[in-house]
Formats: C-alpha cells, sequence, structure tokens
C-alpha cells in the first residue's frame, strides 16, 4: 500500500514523540519537571516515588537499589556498595523483583489460605506451582521507603531546626527461603498514613542458597586476588545478614533525605527477619546503627543448631547441576556462577518438594563473625549492643508452620502438637529475655492473642505466627466480609492495631522513655523469678480487652515448670 503525505507525517510525528519520550527518560530528571515533594536527592542518585493510590498522605519510593546486583561473579559474594552519583536518576514507581524463591506444590497454609502473606507472582502462576518464582530475580537488593506526603528533607529541617521522624525498618520473614517488598500484609503505608509522625523502610535480602551458600569454595579471608575469580567472602558466609547490614548502612546515610532521623532508627524483625536483626545486634554490637530493636517472634538463640558445617549441600547442588568437582571447591563455585537461577531454585525446590532424604536447607551458619553458637556466654560478655528491645510472640505460633493437615483441614493438626512447638518459641523469647535482663538491657515483652476470622481463617490457626505482622503494619482488614466477622470484631481489630502501632511508634520516637509513659515496663526479674514480671497482651480473648498487663509466668510457665500451655488465652 502506498503511504500518502498525511500519513507519512503522521508516522513521523508519533516517531518523534516516541523518541523525545525515551530520550527524556534517560535524561537526569530536573526538580522542575515533577512535584518536588516526589523527588529526593541521595548520595547513590535521586529517586522520584509517587503519591500512594489507597492513601493520598502518604508518598512512596517502591525500589532504591542499596548495593551493585549480585550477578556474574558477584553472586555468592558479600554486597557491593554502590558508586556515589548527583546526576543518576530513577523512578522509583514499582516494586523491584523479589529474590530468587521457590513456589511450593505442596499446600500449607500460607499459599493455600492466606496467600497475601507471600510476594505477588506473575500472570498466570500460583503459590502451588511448584516452580520458581516467575516474578523473582537476582537483582533484587532494593529496599522501599514510605513517608509522610509532606515531609521534608534533612537540608530544610537543619535551617528550621527540626529533627526528623523516627524511622521503622522492617525485615521481612521467611525461614530464610520466601519473602521480599511487596507482600501486601507486610505494607507499611497505612501506618504511615495514620500516624504521618514516621518514615517506614522494607530490606529484603538474599534467600536460600543465593544468601547462605556455606560453599566450600568461599573463603573467609578479607583478600580478594586481583587475578582470579573472587572466592572470598571478607569473613562471613552468612550472605543474606550482611545485605541487611548494607541496606542499613545506606538507610542511615541517606534517611535524612526523606525526612527521617538517623539517630532514631527501630530496626523490627519478623521471624527469620528477627534471627537476622538480633544477629547484626551481636555482630555489629559497636555500630548496630539502631536506637531500638523489635524482635518478633524471632531473635539470635532460634538459629538452632549449627548443620552442614563443611558445605556438603552447595557441592550435593552443585553435582545435581552438572558442576561436578567434589574436590576442586574454586571449580564447583566457578560453575555454578555459570548456571541460571532458575534452574538452581527449581532443583532445591523440586528436591525439597519430593521429601527425599538427605534433606537439604541453606540458612544461615556460625562462622564466629557475624552468626555465632555461644549467644548467652556473649551477652554476659557485654558483647552485644546496649539498645532497648521488644520481644514477642503470638498465643498460637505453630499454628501456621506445623505440617499441613491435607487430609481433614477443617480438623486441623493436632493442637497437643501445635502447643509442643509453640513451647518451644516460648523457651526461646524466654531464654532470650532472661539473658538481656541479667545483663541490664532494657528488654520489653508482648504476646498478640488476637483470633480473628478474616485473617485465622481456618477455625483452628489462631493467633498464627505472623498474623501480628498485619495488625502493627495496619492491613488486618484486607480481607473482611462483613457477613462472616462475629459482632464487634471490626471495631475491635481496629483498636487492637492502633494501640499497636501507637505502642510501637513510641517505642522508635523515645526508646527508653516511650513505652513506660504508655504503662509498658521492661522485663526486671529473671524468667525462674516466683513472682513473675509483667508483660502485655494485645487481642486477649478471655479479658475481652484490647491490651492487658499479664505476668510472663502465664506463658513461660510452659517452658519452665511443664504446666499446660494455653495457646487461646
Amino acid at each position: 500500500m502506498r503511504l500518502t503525505c498525511p500519513y507519512v507525517l503522521l508516522l513521523l510525528l508519533i516517531g518523534n514523540t516516541i523518541f523525545a519520550q525515551a530520550e527524556r527518560l534517560r535524561t537526569p530528571l530536573s526538580f522542575n519537571d515533577v512535584d518536588p515533594r516526589l523527588t529526593v536527592r541521595t548520595t547513590t542518585g535521586t529517586f522520584t516515588g509517587l503519591q500512594n493510590p489507597a492513601h493520598d498522605n502518604v508518598r512512596e519510593f517502591r525500589s532504591i537499589p542499596y548495593a551493585l546486583p549480585p550477578l556474574g561473579e558477584r553472586r555468592w559474594l558479600p554486597p557491593s556498595p554502590l558508586p556515589a552519583s548527583r546526576t543518576r536518576h530513577s523512578y522509583s514507581r514499582r516494586f523491584p523483583p523479589p529474590c530468587p524463591q521457590y513456589e511450593s506444590r505442596n499446600p500449607t497454609v500460607w499459599n493455600s489460605n492466606i496467600t497475601d502473606f507471600n510476594i505477588r507472582l506473575g500472570a498466570g502462576q500460583n503459590h502451588t506451582a511448584g516452580a520458581s518464582a516467575q516474578s523473582s530475580s537476582e537483582d533484587c537488593l532494593h529496599l522501599a521507603v514510605w513517608t509522610p506526603m509532606n515531609v521534608t528533607g534533612d537540608d530544610r529541617m537543619a535551617r528550621e531546626e527540626r529533627k526528623g521522624l523516627p524511622v521503622v525498618v522492617f525485615v521481612p520473614g521467611g525461614s530464610f527461603q520466601v519473602g521480599g517488598i511487596d507482600i501486601p500484609y507486610q505494607n507499611p503505608a497505612q501506618w504511615v498514613s495514620r500516624s504521618q509522625a514516621h518514615v517506614g523502610v522494607v530490606i529484603p535480602y538474599r534467600l536460600n542458597i543465593f544468601g547462605f551458600p556455606n560453599a566450600a569454595g568461599l573463603e573467609a579471608s578479607a583478600s580478594i586476588s586481583s587475578s582470579s575469580p573472587p572466592y572470598s567472602t571478607g569473613g562471613s558466609k552468612n550472605l543474606g545478614l550482611l545485605d541487611v547490614r548494607m541496606g542499613l548502612e545506606w538507610v542511615y546515610t541517606n534517611i535524612g533525605a526523606f525526612g527521617g532521623d538517623r539517630d532514631r532508627i527501630l530496626l523490627w524483625g519478623q521471624s527469620a527477619g528477627g534471627v537476622l536483626v538480633d544477629s547484626l545486634n551481636y555482630a555489629y554490637h559497636d555500630d548496630v546503627l539502631a536506637s531500638a530493636l523489635f524482635l518478633q517472634s524471632g531473635a539470635a538463640v532460634a538459629n538452632g543448631a549449627p548443620e552442614d558445617m563443611n558445605g556438603s549441600n552447595f557441592t550435593f547442588v552443585a553435582k545435581g547441576l552438572g558442576c561436578d568437582f567434589p574436590e576442586e571447591p574454586r571449580a564447583e563455585l566457578d560453575c555454578m556462577r555459570q548456571v541460571p537461577a532458575t534452574l538452581i531454585t527449581n532443583f532445591i525446590g523440586r528436591y525439597q518438594d519430593n521429601r527425599t532424604e538427605p534433606s537439604i536447607l541453606f540458612r544461615l551458619r556460625p562462622d564466629n563473625v557475624t552468626i555465632f553458637d555461644n549467644y548467652t556466654e556473649r551477652t554476659e560478655q557485654g558483647l552485644v549492643s546496649e539498645v532497648p528491645a521488644i520481644i514477642s510472640l503470638t498465643a498460637n505460633e505453630q499454628s501456621s508452620l506445623i505440617k499441613y493437615p491435607r487430609d481433614d483441614v477443617a480438623a486441623g493438626p493436632n493442637q497437643t502438637e501445635v502447643d509442643r512447638l509453640t513451647v518451644e518459641f516460648v523457651c526461646l523469647a524466654s531464654n532470650a529475655t532472661d539473658a538481656r535482663v541479667t545483663a541490664g538491657l532494657d528488654t520489653y515483652r508482648y504476646q498478640f492473642a488476637g483470633n480473628y476470622s478474616n485473617l485465622a481463617v481456618l477455625p483452628w490457626m489462631g493467633a498464627f505466627h505472623g498474623i501480628d505482622v498485619a495488625f502493627a503494619m495496619g492491613t488486618y482488614g484486607r480481607e473482611f466480609d462483613q457477613e462472616k466477622t462475629r459482632p464487634g470484631s471490626v471495631e475491635e481489630q481496629r483498636r487492637v492495631s492502633e494501640v499497636l502501632q501507637d505502642h510501637l511508634l513510641a517505642f522508635a520516637e523515645d526508646p527508653h522513655g516511650g513505652l513506660r509513659r504508655l504503662g509498658w515496663w521492661p522485663q526486671t526479674r529473671r524468667v525462674w523469678d516466683e513472682e513473675g514480671a509483667m508483660m502485655l497482651r494485645f487481642g486477649s480473648q478471655d479479658l475481652g480487652r484490647v491490651v492487658a498487663n499479664v505476668s510472663t509466668r502465664e506463658i513461660d510457665d510452659a517452658c519452665l515448670r511443664g504446666t499446660i500451655y494455653n495457646h487461646k488465652p
């Protein structure tokens, strides 16, 4: 077909427009091009975020790199810092991909009943896919920031002699196997919208074999040969933990540009995230970069006994993927760096799905640099920061972690076994508290007991592991069904969430005095003390209160004295 002049002109116009738009995206953005409230300049570049679609008083920066992508030779090395830049510009309007992780085909509460506690997946994939998450990528070392819409950066605050807002940094859990930023129940926007008095941050980290490889080819020395591929980890093979530390360093350096106060950082980790946060509390006890800690269903003592100290799991995976160099660990590592991440993830995930023996697992390992096997002794020796901490549990921790009762989901698992395993959580929290109290460290405790059917969608779940994340973030109401929710529950949940948020914010604002002013006092007695100590219980069922003071003996005696554990207090 012959093109007439008007059509040619139209095509030229469209082409020029597309070219101009592409060129504009490549060009560093001027502060005059967009709402200046949505653009922030940091040491590593300038980022333009967006106004939160559901909360117009919140701005969010969904994807800010905090380290170089761990690709190629940087796979299985500590995170590398980004170069400084005053000219680089990026739009931060889409969440980054989560780190490589596997979507198990075996049913669990998480992938069958409460899927919004998981990362968002690519189109056409579900949470029982039996495959690597399509949305994941190794280029995943990006954090996200949420602030009140009208907060100002540190330059203006300095001129006006004002302090920045306290900062709440969240490190997600997921058994060191799954997790990320874009998880509906873990989104901080609602809390920031309600408080208008703090900045929220989420820091993800490498998972599974990519974050905790324990490969024999990696050396613990600090030197890296310039003539050969890098094999040194600079002292630790727990790379996921080093990721969190580097993300925290970026926050400490740059959060003032977002209106935050780097001297008031509440570092909060849930489950595996709590283990990482508390581990940083020991590994960097002289420079923890946080003024308060929140250890939610996880602490350093919960890491468990060391496993696979000789790196045999990595070698097993390498052999299965054609990298069979059992006597040449560096060659094994070089070969594995060439294998696509998806193949590695699928090999491990499908092996675990089949429940083949011997089992393989990649997680934190003691190295006496960042992870230790003597935390009680280190606490006694003062090798821990003096930062105040909250240690928390839920009342029915193991209901969502025990093997899924696929043969009779309605009946649920054996509650006696759930209680036995939950008491193990109680003992870990009790031991961590006791060590801190003995060392004279401010330590607060709470138990979350709220049992709400919009979250605990199966009657036997109760106050399951992770439910209090939704109440702290304010996302508890995502699945409200007014017809199925018991009368008064909606208002009760709102009050529980707001009171929990207010306590956490008071802690972030003033770690030493904020909670005392609300009537929440740190532990002062050893856990074996006959009188016990006082702790808080949120969402108490028998008292019908939003929050109540209870004796630690109500919880700890099941661990310390063998009493029957009450999973529905």
